[in-house]
């Protein structure tokens, strides 16, 4: 694996790597399995008996909880040994992010605390914030929240009104201000606070402390989900915070938000597959003990549809997941080879994937809600009663398409950044597009090889990458500068690009189990199904965009070219689906 090919963020869209050549779940060592282990024995006998109690809004309950795991060291994962944590890659970070991410609202706080609470300071502060700050997190004996949102200031985070004056002896910033959605705000004691000093165009960072006078935590809100998060308004008026506790430099907040936004959003792919896997089991589990018309529903093909279904969106995002997880952490490593400090080489190299980030922040979200939403269905009435965790985890499900940055935010951000990253000169987009817009009336059709799968499906995902490029190509022309305002034709190419990139990921994964096992029968058919699947929605998506562009009736080889890009071998997805459904029936829990 040491030299192995690692793609720049955005560069799957022109380029192949080899299956040898990613990381997948399938390869997880012992200790990042008993790090997860850890984290699963945690949940059953701490948090799964306190879920009820937790909902109704108990703060003491939810601090208490957190700082039990900060005991176990589970708050440590990703924090440097230097500053009492585990220094774990970003692939063991990813894995306990994943394990946690089953346990419904101490999910959120917990991530909220050892992600966005805790590493900002981590990345982005001196020793001395380190030292004082970042080792008590690590632990526990210190909560986290991170404070960036307010009342007008959400996706545009850097309109926010929050001010910051230096006093007059020069020692202290006296901090004005009002933020909102704020995670853990109902019992953290450290703050990572966003301002801007004086007149400053763009925000600066501050460690707050809670307990600070002037610093005012409102009652928590009441929300659809999530009921047991700590989520409340803290208000700032006359805060005297020490000139020390600036964190990085005056004017550089904006890009600490940003980063840490990037960190939250790959995090958050993680999170959803363990949410997703705890939903997929309860739905197994009351799918084969729920009897109508005399038998197991989970018997009936409409119950196996949406089982299997369940099943290869959680496998498929999961693939994408620890791809981009093990890229990250050999690029971690190139930039310290390269004498990069490994704090700013973390940060860097998450920042680096910030196509893929938002890729998995928006699947993973959709795909979370799929899964939650196919749970209670399963569960019929029951799934509507409170007495059921689907219950729970369907309303729990729904922030994760706002969090860290909406899904139409991420969208737009998807195609911006990799087409920013191609401009830079990190992969040739615009050079094979072109290229292919000038063959339009001749584009190879790359003929798929039935005798061998991956080669079929690779040739598939190859042309369906043409399809991207011709569809990228044609909007930058007619639109220029203007795409920006395009958001309809900008969210088809977001689509567009997500989906390849979770194909391939799946396709590359199943073809490594088999070469590594010998076998991967089952997984084949998730492939069959998803490359299936998504050949036509890409049609749809490429269509619409093409449609929509002003030249729209001069472009009638682009609609045959795409038209003929998107055909793929049939598949008998029934069977397929059913084949993947019965082995979880037989199972009776997610163990794929």
């Amino acid at each position: 694996m040491e030299n192995r090919k690692v793609l720049k963020s955005g560069e799957f869209l022109v380029s192949e790597v080899d299956p040898m050549d990613i990381f997948i779940p399938e390869e997880f060592d012992e200790e990042q399995k008993m790090i997860a282990q850890t984290c699963k024995d945690f949940l059953e006998a701490e948090v799964y008996p306190k879920l009820d109690d937790l909902d109704k809004g108990d703060r003491e309950l939810m601090l208490k909880l957190l700082k039990s795991s900060g005991e176990l060291g589970l708050m440590g994962v990703a924090v440097s040994e230097e500053f009492g944590g585990f220094g774990q890659s970003f692939v063991t970070q990813m894995l306990a992010a994943e394990t946690i991410g089953a346990s419904y609202s101490f999910a959120v706080a917990y991530m909220a605390h050892s992600g966005i609470g805790t590493l900002p300071i981590q990345y982005f502060g001196n020793d001395d914030q380190r030292e004082r700050y970042v080792t008590k997190l690590a632990t526990g004996e210190l909560i986290g929240a991170y404070c960036l949102t307010e009342p007008g200031a959400g996706s545009d985070a850097n309109s926010g009104k929050t001010n910051a004056v230096l006093s007059e002896d020069g020692k202290h910033y006296i901090l004005n201000g009002q933020k909102m959605w704020i995670t853990n705000a109902g019992f953290a004691d450290v703050q990572t606070v966003f301002a801007k000093i004086d007149n400053d165009r763009i925000l600066s960072a501050f460690i707050v402390d809670t307990n600070t006078p002037g610093v005012v935590i409102g009652p928590d809100e009441h929300k659809m989900g999530i009921k047991g998060s700590s989520t409340a308004q803290v208000y700032y008026n006359d805060v005297k915070v020490p000139v020390e506790n600036l964190l990085g430099e005056r004017g550089k907040g904006f890009r600490i938000a940003l980063s840490i936004l990037h960190m939250g959003r790959i995090k958050l792919g993680a999170n959803v597959l363990g949410a997703a896997k705890k939903a997929i089991t309860d739905s197994v589990q009351y799918a084969n003990e729920r009897k109508q018309f005399g038998t197991s529903i989970a018997t009936f093909g409409a119950i196996k549809h949406k089982l299997a279904e369940q099943v290869i969106r959680t496998f498929a995002s999961e693939s994408a997941t620890y791809r981009v997880s093990k890229d990250i952490d050999d690029q971690i490593e190139k930039l310290m080879s390269e004498g990069v400090e490994k704090a700013t080489a973390s940060i860097d190299a998450i920042a680096h994937y910030a196509v893929e980030a938002a890729v998995l922040k928006v699947y993973g979200s959709e795909m979370l809600d799929f899964v939650s939403d196919e749970a209670v269905q399963i569960h019929g009435g029951m799934g509507y009663s409170s007495e059921m965790d689907v219950e729970r985890g369907y309303r729990d499900s729904r922030i994760n398409r706002i969090f860290e940055g909406t899904n139409e935010i991420n969208r737009i951000i998807v195609v911006d950044t990799a087409m920013k990253r191609a401009m830079k000169g990190d992969f040739d987009l615009f050079g094979a597009a072109e290229k292919l817009s000038n063959e339009i009336d001749s584009i190879e059709i790359e003929k798929t090889d039935d005798s061998d799968l991956y080669k079929e499906k690779m040739a598939s995902i190859r042309n369906l990458k043409k399809v991207a490029l011709l569809t990228i190509n044609n909007a930058s022309k007619d639109f220029g500068r203007k795409l920006v305002h395009e958001q309809e034709i900008l969210f088809n190419i977001a689509d567009i690009i997500t989906e390849i990139y979770i194909a391939e990921s799946l396709v590359l994964r199943v073809k490594k189990i088999e070469q590594l096992k010998g076998s991967a029968d089952l997984y084949r058919d998730m492939v069959d199904v998803y490359v299936y699947d998504i050949a036509a929605m890409i049609r749809k998506w490429a269509m619409d965009a093409f449609n929509s562009m002003p030249d729209s009736d001069s472009k009638p080889q682009f609609l045959v070219a795409v038209d003929k890009l998107t055909v793929v071998a049939p598949v008998n997805v029934k069977e397929a689906r059913r084949r993947i459904a019965d082995k979880l029936i037989e199972d009776n829990t997610y163990k794929f």
